[in-house]
């Protein structure tokens, strides 16, 4: 009998369980506290994807600012980020499936880390702009495959309360990462923050290479099938096309509002820029606060029921953020704190059906596509959004309650889709 050495294994210096990574499959169940560490290392790795994306958002008074550029060509830098996102999706789905989930996103991170960096070292908007694109090139795909190992490896009835783990990230980077990263761009200039989040990638990925077990099982499916085929066998899923329209209003519901926030928040409520930083922390807090609490409603209550709520209930802090005037710091901090608390408890639910509603032998290409059709949504938001707002003579922002219903609209039409939507396995029952 071969020796654990002699079979290829690798011992974990990691304090847990000492048993080798590389020959652990993915069908296997995880023990809870390496489902835990793996869940905390993809939302190390999604805050820092997330992180990168979101700090533009309240940078955009300054860098309208400082590049003498309009609002419509601010809301292109955010574009550029998640329609690139959304082209380089389209092209890893024919490659995703064909490497080990951990090897692949290694690879991914390391390029991503030295796009961010290639950000904060820009010198004018087109050399930004160059460096969004490629940052959303490798980023998007992160996201994607995050979201796929969480399929592969939880299983169904706890993936509700996975996806709160990881989606805490987001919660964590808006509570530490944005209000951190204003204060030292307001401090020390606009490149800081960026290059931060490079720095902060590479201890991240030094900690997924120690803590990520390898991801090799779904290989053994696609010896004998063409990535194209994969394709195909995607596209064609009418429950993959439902989920597909159903991911992309998700994403489109929120960003005709949440690129503009800091914008309209400056000019019509009149906060200080110093004064912005609170908007994120108190609706981090709230969503790192709620979003473990909604993952397990999800799986308890169930998935489909719980969004239905949540995405309903957004609609009235999404309306009345887009409709302060000048009032007091207190009631600013509650409306955009319930709006932050609500897109994200409809996030939760919404991701995991997602990804239960892909064939599970077809997860990795389908959320590979589905990332492509996310950031396509978000860039065509963000876009819609930018368009429809304008300046008046005073340099107030109009019409932004317009972009507001338009989000609204979608967020009724993900209910309807989503009522249709089969999740898998066979045995988890469809909406009701």
């Amino acid at each position: 009998k071969l020796s654990h050495r002699e079979r290829g294994g690798r011992v974990s210096r990691w304090p847990f369980r000492r048993t080798s990574f590389r020959s652990f499959p993915m069908s296997t169940a995880l023990s809870p506290r390496r489902e835990l560490w793996l869940l905390i290392t993809l939302a190390g790795i999604q805050f820092t994807n997330i992180l990168d994306f979101m700090i533009m958002m309240p940078l955009g008074p300054a860098l309208t600012a400082l590049f003498q550029i309009s609002d419509a060509q601010f809301g292109m830098l955010v574009s550029a980020y998640t329609l690139a996102a959304g082209a380089s999706g389209l092209a890893a789905s024919t490659y995703i499936d064909r490497f080990d989930r951990k090897r692949l996103l290694m690879v991914l991170y390391g390029l991503f880390a030295l796009s961010t960096l290639a950000c904060g070292l820009a010198p004018t908007y087109g050399s930004l702009m160059a460096a969004r694109i490629a940052a959303g090139i490798f980023g998007g795909v992160l996201s994607a495959l995050s979201q796929t190992i969480v399929g592969d490896v939880i299983p169904y009835e706890r993936r509700g309360r996975a996806m709160g783990v990881v989606m805490t990230s987001f919660s964590v980077s808006t509570v530490a990462g944005v209000p951190l990263g204003l204060f030292l761009a307001a401090h020390f200039g606009w490149h800081l923050p960026f290059i931060l989040i490079a720095v902060l990638s590479v201890l991240f990925m030094v900690f997924a290479h120690v803590s990520m077990p390898s991801l090799q099982d779904h290989l053994a499916a696609q010896v004998h099938t063409s990535s194209w085929s994969r394709i195909r066998d995607v596209v064609v899923d009418r429950n993959h096309q439902r989920a597909f329209v159903f991911s992309a209003l998700l994403m489109f519901a929120g960003f005709t509002v949440i690129p503009y926030i800091t914008i309209y928040m400056q000019a019509n409520v009149g906060m200080r820029a110093d004064q912005v930083p609170y908007i994120y922390l108190c609706g981090g807090v709230a969503t790192l606060l709620t979003a473990r609490v909604v993952g397990r409603l999800a799986d308890g209550w169930g998935k489909f029921k719980t969004f239905r709520v949540m995405a309903a209930i957004v609609l009235l802090p999404m309306l009345a953020i887009t409709q302060l005037g000048q009032v007091a710091m207190g009631w600013v901090l509650l409306v955009s704190t319930l709006f932050f608390v609500c897109m994200s408890g409809r996030m939760i639910p919404g991701m995991a059906m997602l990804t239960s509603a892909a064939n599970p032998a077809l997860r990795g290409t389908f959320m590979t596509l589905n990332s492509a059709v996310q950031s396509a949504a978000m860039g065509l938001a963000a876009l819609v959004g930018g368009y429809i707002i304008n300046r008046n003579t005073l340099g107030l922002v109009e019409n932004y309650g317009w972009a507001a219903v338009v989000g609204g609209c979608a967020s009724v039409l993900t209910i309807v889709v989503g009522a249709r939507l089969q999740l898998h396995p066979s045995a988890a029952p469809a909406p009701k």
